[in-house]
């Protein structure tokens, strides 16, 4: 690990989860300089794909006064973690950088500044990407390497950034509706994987397919309230992709959930929900959902003793 280095230069990683730790590697592999920016430090990153396992040599700070401005800071923790990284912010950001929010959820770069300087330029980001921190510094890729901006200047800049990489970034108009299609998603496999504590093969059985469409329904009404544009095509799609996925991937929120972490529920299910409140739809089912993710946050395995 090397982390005292003042200068980050290049690209730096904010969170070192199975997100962050998979970027900063297919980064580094194409010859971008990395820092990867972790609260808990760890000596080696290691990443498994289909192409085996590979040790990534990037920088490892666990300090934010150990680094300076970079060109791209990319936030990789979860939406409940934005405001904790306001120190590696004050380090990382300077006149020149780029920040990139790559969360789950809806108003990523809302969510992020707050903590930035003012006028620092923010990208909210899209990710489709399956992959799961097994230990500190160790990450298994389950398939998947998609990542949608806002078209513009700085998409296509960010879109550079990742040539060469396995990753493709797509630039879109229309970034309201891409981001409630993809919580559309987000708030149907993440808790019930977690809730159920089973991986993607949960959704061959019928009831729990039955669960995700009701909860779907719910969420397309809610999301074309917020000015995007979803049909019941998006939800069949969707269900029908979960069955073509690999068995053993699983969701971000399964994986907090075995790990004893807290959740992202709140800005997944809660988004849809307060959402609902402001425009007066219902939507019983995944305000269920959000009681029982809210109970099971943070909360061992074993149950209360």
């Amino acid at each position: 690990m090397a982390d005292g280095t003042r200068q980050a230069g290049g690209v730096a990683v904010i969170g070192s989860g199975g997100i962050g730790g998979y970027l900063a590697g297919a980064l580094e592999r194409v010859g971008r300089d990395v820092t990867l920016c972790v609260r808990t430090p760890f000596d080696r990153l290691v990443v498994t794909d289909a192409s085996g396992e590979r040790e990534v040599p990037v920088r490892i700070v666990a300090d934010p006064g150990a680094v300076g401005p970079a060109d791209w800071v990319l936030v990789t923790t979860k939406a409940q973690d934005t405001a904790g990284a306001e120190p590696w912010f004050r380090s990382l950001v300077g006149p020149g950088t780029r920040v990139v929010v790559i969360q789950n959820g809806v108003g990523q770069a809302e969510r992020a500044r707050p903590h930035l300087p003012a006028g620092a330029p923010v990208l909210p980001a899209i990710i489709y990407c399956s992959v799961e921190r097994t230990a500190p510094g160790r990450i298994a890729h389950h398939g998947g390497t998609r990542m949608t901006v806002p078209a513009g200047a700085d998409g296509a800049a960010f879109a550079e950034l990742f040539s060469g990489t396995p990753f493709e970034i797509t630039q879109e108009a229309d970034f309201v509706t891409v981001a409630w299609r993809k919580l559309l998603s987000n708030a149907v496999v993440n808790p019930v994987t977690a809730l159920t504590l089973r991986r993607i093969v949960v959704f061959n059985d019928p009831a729990i397919r039955e669960l995700g469409r009701g909860l779907m329904d719910e969420v397309i009404r809610v999301a074309n309230a917020e000015g995007a544009r979803l049909t019941d095509e998006d939800a069949a799609r969707i269900l029908d992709g979960y069955t073509r996925m690999p068995a053993d991937g699983g969701s971000s929120m399964l994986y907090d959930r075995l790990a004893g972490r807290p959740l992202e529920h709140a800005h997944l299910t809660g988004a849809v929900v307060a959402a609902a409140e402001r425009h007066g739809i219902a939507v019983p089912l995944n305000r269920a959902i959000l009681a029982l993710a809210g109970a099971a946050s943070g909360q061992g395995l074993a149950g209360d003793r």
